[in-house]
């Protein structure tokens, strides 16, 4: 059986900024930081998945499970490790891939033009993915003027049109309404039966046990168990279980003390170190700035 995806020792971990003006001075280089905070969102996480396999992604929020989902879309790259992927994919996820400002119609063309599709291709197309999204009169209408729920329904619509080898499913049946996760889920077993390669995010527990025959636990960045989803899915709920009977207080130190395990901290100064670096900085963009307008406006003056 051919392996369509495979992660090896991925890592990907975000900068964190007390300020945005720390951020603007890091992208053009005038403050380099010798104190840095990083948030690792995935951590040596390894699997392989092959041809045709349906796999769900199960974990608290936060855990990471969107992170991996934009990495397996190649929306993001790893910080660390690599990722071997032997075909097209596509993300579905609540509005993701859509122009607020376009109309309906206008993202079905634009993202049928991403996935290489040609104008007598996409014509072809247009009228199935109407139908199947089934939003009415808004199609015509901007993609801001629409509910969370329609967002999702036209995603998931232009993306499964698209004919991808694999199909990444992030949270985008958990709005809207359970006639449209019913077709939606019927669509998904035709691609199945196709040997499509399927990565399915949800909380919904039954959607994940009755849809993929595999499960990845991804707990707080790390993998904490890949298998039959049977058999991710019992310990899953076990600890679900176990961390539903924690108080209020036991689960709000619980999810502190794993969320500090996910923040490196390189070479971190003392706070009053950090606070003459802030106040460095916010002069610095001041100064930037001033003198990014000042070089604008003699532009215009000029005529250039």
């Amino acid at each position: 059986m051919k392996a369509k995806v495979e992660f090896k020792n991925v890592y990907k971990t975000f900068n964190m900024y007390a300020k945005q003006h720390e951020k603007l001075l890091e992208l053009f280089s005038l403050n380099k930081r010798k104190e840095r905070k990083e948030f690792m969102a995935v951590r040596d996480v390894s699997f392989k998945v092959y041809e045709g396999e349906s796999i769900g992604i199960v974990g608290l929020n936060g855990s990471g499970k969107s992170t991996i989902s934009n990495m397996l879309a190649q929306v993001i790259p790893p910080t660390k490790g690599e990722i071997i992927i032997n075909g097209q994919t596509s993300l579905i996820a609540i509005s993701a891939g859509l122009n607020n400002n376009l109309t309906g119609l206008e993202n079905i063309k634009l993202k049928c033009m991403m996935h290489g599709l040609k104008d007598d291709e996409i014509e072809a197309l247009t009228p199935d993915i109407i139908e199947f999204a089934d939003i009415g009169d808004y199609i015509k209408q901007p993609v801001k003027n629409y509910s969370s729920g329609m967002r999702s329904r036209l995603g998931f619509s232009i993306s499964v049109h698209t004919d991808p080898d694999i199909l990444v499913i992030d949270e985008a049946l958990s709005v809207g309404d359970s006639t449209f996760a019913q077709r939606s889920l019927e669509k998904m077993n035709e691609f199945k039966k196709r040997g499509k390669t399927i990565f399915f995010i949800s909380h919904s527990a039954s959607q994940v046990k009755s849809f993929c025959e595999k499960a990845i636990w991804i707990h707080y960045g790390e993998l904490k168990m890949f298998g039959s989803s049977t058999e991710v899915q019992k310990e899953y709920q076990a600890f679900i279980s176990s961390f539903n009977k924690m108080s209020s207080e036991e689960k709000k130190l619980y999810k502190t003390k794993m969320l500090g395990q996910q923040i490196n901290h390189e070479n971190q100064k003392q706070v009053g170190n950090v606070k003459k670096s802030v106040k460095i900085s916010e002069l610095l963009t001041n100064t930037f700035l001033i003198g990014l307008t000042l070089i604008f406006g003699s532009l215009i003056v000029l005529g250039y």
